[in-house]
């Protein structure tokens, strides 16, 4: 049973080394350099947005595993220190910003203190969407797609931790729909859709899944 958990967790895209080391690092992160864990791990996100969502999954492992060996977390402090360091890179590259939203949104989804989400990422996940809803942003329908799928995946939780930023971010998000010059036939539908999401309670009825997903398909 224990292999088998183990090799459900996607780093098979790594080189035989680092498969073996973030092998230990799951099972045994006392016994690993946890800054270059979170160093691989970060850096592979950035590249690899299919392995920026299991990334979370890795991580919240690691983490529960040394907590139970020495009662704290110093990889959670590595990667709280990583994304500090990460305000230059939508300049440098969509696609790699795109892939560290992603990650950010899937660690704060994955991580719990006392079954809830961490304090610490709060901020700095609204601080990654608050980036999405500027006229450059908006008229990018990747940046769209990705703030979207993200606040369907968190925008509950976070609205929970902190409700005066999300009514920020949705002013924005409404500010954009109605104003934005340019913007796409889906940016538009995106954006619609994840306003009455949101004000039906981050719930989606049947009447607006069946327009929705059908006018995207088409």
């Amino acid at each position: 049973m224990g292999e088998t958990g183990k090799e459900e967790y996607k780093i098979q895209s790594f080189d035989t080394e680092t498969q073996k080391l973030l092998k230990t690092a799951l099972k045994d992160p006392s016994n690993v350099d946890l800054e270059k864990v979170a160093n691989i791990i970060v850096d592979q996100s950035l590249k690899d947005c299919v392995f920026s969502k299991e990334a979370g999954r890795i991580c919240y492992t690691i983490i529960q595993a040394e907590s139970k060996q020495v009662g704290q977390s110093i990889f959670r402090r590595w990667l709280q220190q990583e994304y500090k360091d990460r305000e230059e890179l939508r300049a440098r590259s969509l696609q790699a910003w795109i892939c560290y939203v992603t990650f950010i949104c899937n660690i704060f989804d994955y991580l719990r203190v006392n079954n809830m989400p961490m304090m610490a990422l709060v901020n700095p996940v609204y601080d990654c969407l608050f980036r999405r809803p500027t006229p450059a942003s908006l008229c990018k329908e990747e940046e769209v797609d990705c703030l979207v799928l993200q606040l369907h995946r968190i925008g509950e939780q976070l609205e929970k931790m902190n409700s005066q930023r999300m009514d920020e971010l949705f002013s924005l998000l409404r500010d954009g729909f109605l104003l934005q010059e340019g913007l796409s036939s889906l940016s538009q539908l995106l954006l619609l859709e994840i306003i009455e999401f949101r004000a039906a309670d981050w719930k989606m009825t049947d009447a607006a899944q069946k327009y929705y997903y059908s006018e995207v398909t088409d």
